[in-house]
């Protein structure tokens, strides 16, 4: 007998889920498949077929608004109030209940740090001054201080470029668990696989890290403060005192983990002999710049040995026609887990390429012909959406109001933000063949692989799943913008792969 939760029948894969009583699952589902009822209905299943206690069971999942989301389905479906954390609202309730408490760190602290780091006014130390000056291969400087000066006149964008760098490079380093002694493992790594030359860029650019990561800890240090890689390492040293009883633990966007973040669930089922079960879709894994390690995802069955692994594969927001198009593009990359969805709804022509020679008056003919009432326009990039702005179409907040049809409930995401959510149509502004277009060709620095998982040998692996993630927010159609020239290579591909099926419509707005 399949379940039903808030009036919605559970099909067959997701009652296997919500049954099966193994240790350890490892649910893999897809876009739109269902996965927040099937947690929702797998809590029920806990308290009322297993005599679970509610207070013996806790959920994670990675932002507040999703947490929000989960508590608000539970209470509507049960009536109960179930334990939902962030990871590091978790961090902390451990950490608290061993009688410990520490403030927590201004998220811009990093940020600011660097910034006073290249402050020439309180540049505090000659022998960094030269580190950074012969970092921009300034090797003979006798003036220093008016070199410096000089340098950030004249190559502001690559001191731009290099903060941000810095800031990335310490953050992957705190997420990925490392210790100050590693950097000393790191010096050694480059001078043996690189040219002499490169060498000397790689060992400047650690040089500077090595002094902003001491500053960055002795700052924390010295207001007894915690980051919040800081509040998963202390907590994790601290699950032996943890008093509260878990019997299950459930995480949602599994695949979204960090190494850290891992190394605190794994003390924390050991140390409390629970359950757990994982749900999470690597075709949606698109956060590795912040430290995701998708590795964690692959390896849940070698991790937690005698793991069932289970495949929710009936989509219930798109059409079969739009996940046929989004399945086979994700799998070119051949590191992707393979499942293939099926819907019952069909669409013709649910993904339509629009090209433009006016940008503006191209998305206004779009909305003139979209009859739903949400709308989400995404964007690659935060400031993608000025590019189509007019008298026409205002920007407040994130909303956009099209005075037109003010009805329309429009908003503007960049793709990584609107992760988890959904709309009746969407509109994707930006496939541009740029630098910063999409698929973004900023290219990851060698020296940043020291501190994250080697990049995937398919070409732009993330951003085709970024891409995924961007056309299967869509209940209906998908639209995307494209210019008439000098194009994205994922609208070439579309082009190459669709021309002559009724999967993908090609229109030009003249």
């Amino acid at each position: 007998m399949n379940f039903k939760i808030l009036n919605y029948e559970l099909d067959n894969e997701q009652t296997k889920v919500v049954k099966d009583n193994s240790k350890y699952l490892f649910v893999l589902a897809g876009a739109g498949s269902g996965k927040t009822l099937t947690i929702v209905g797998k809590i029920k299943y806990l308290i009322e077929n297993k005599h679970i206690k509610e207070d013996e069971i806790i959920c994670i999942t990675f932002t507040n608004m999703a947490v929000e989301s989960l508590k608000e389905k539970i209470r509507m479906e049960l009536n109960k109030e179930i334990k939902c954390y962030t990871f590091h609202k978790l961090a902390m309730e451990i950490i608290s209940d061993s009688k410990e408490s520490y403030s927590l760190a201004d998220g811009e602290l990093l940020t600011m740090i660097v910034e006073n780091f290249f402050n020439v006014e309180i540049f505090n130390s000659n022998y960094l001054l030269k580190v950074v000056l012969k970092y921009f291969n300034n090797f003979f400087s006798t003036k220093p201080v008016e070199n410096y000066k000089r340098l950030l006149v004249n190559k502001r964008k690559e001191v731009e470029i290099l903060k941000r760098e810095l800031i990335t490079f310490i953050r992957l380093f705190k997420c990925g668990s490392y210790k100050l002694e590693d950097f000393k493992d790191f010096f050694h790594k480059i001078k043996s696989y690189l040219l002499p030359i490169t060498y000397l860029k790689e060992k400047y650019f650690l040089l500077l890290a090595f002094n902003i990561y001491l500053l960055y800890e002795k700052e924390k240090q010295a207001e007894k403060e915690l980051d919040f890689d800081d509040l998963l390492f202390v907590a994790r040293e601290k699950v032996k005192n943890y008093s509260k009883r878990i019997s299950y633990i459930i995480i949602d966007e599994y695949q979204d983990t960090s190494y850290v973040r891992f190394l605190l669930i794994k003390k924390l089922v050991e140390r409390k002999n629970c359950s757990l079960m994982v749900v999470g879709d690597d075709f949606q894994s698109i956060y590795r710049f912040s430290g995701c390690d998708i590795s964690l995802f692959y390896n849940f069955p070698t991790y937690f040995p005698n793991s069932v692994t289970h495949k929710i594969t009936t989509t219930y927001r798109n059409s079969q026609e739009l996940i046929t198009v989004a399945g086979r593009f994700i799998l070119k990359n051949r590191y992707q887990l393979k499942k293939k969805l099926t819907s019952s709804k069909h669409l013709e022509y649910p993904l339509r390429v629009i090209y433009y020679k006016n940008k503006k008056a191209a998305i206004l003919k779009i909305l003139d012909s979209i009859t739903s009432q949400k709308v989400f326009i995404l964007g690659r990039n935060n400031n993608d959406i000025y590019s189509v702005l007019s008298e026409e179409l205002e920007l407040k907040n994130n909303k956009v109001i099209y005075k037109k049809k003010s009805y329309l409930d429009i908003t503007f995401l960049t793709i990584h933000k609107s992760k988890g959510l959904e709309a009746d149509d969407v509109i994707i502004i930006n496939f541009l063949d740029d630098t910063l277009g999409f698929p973004n060709k900023i290219k990851e620095e060698r020296i940043m692989r020291l501190v994250s998982k080697r990049e995937e040998d398919y070409p732009y692996a993330e951003e085709r799943r970024l891409f995924y993630v961007a056309i299967t927010r869509t209940k209906n159609t998908t639209y995307l913008m494209v210019p008439t020239t000098n194009y994205s290579i994922f609208i070439k591909e579309l082009e190459r792969d669709y021309k002559r099926s009724k999967l993908v419509k090609f229109e030009r707005l003249l």
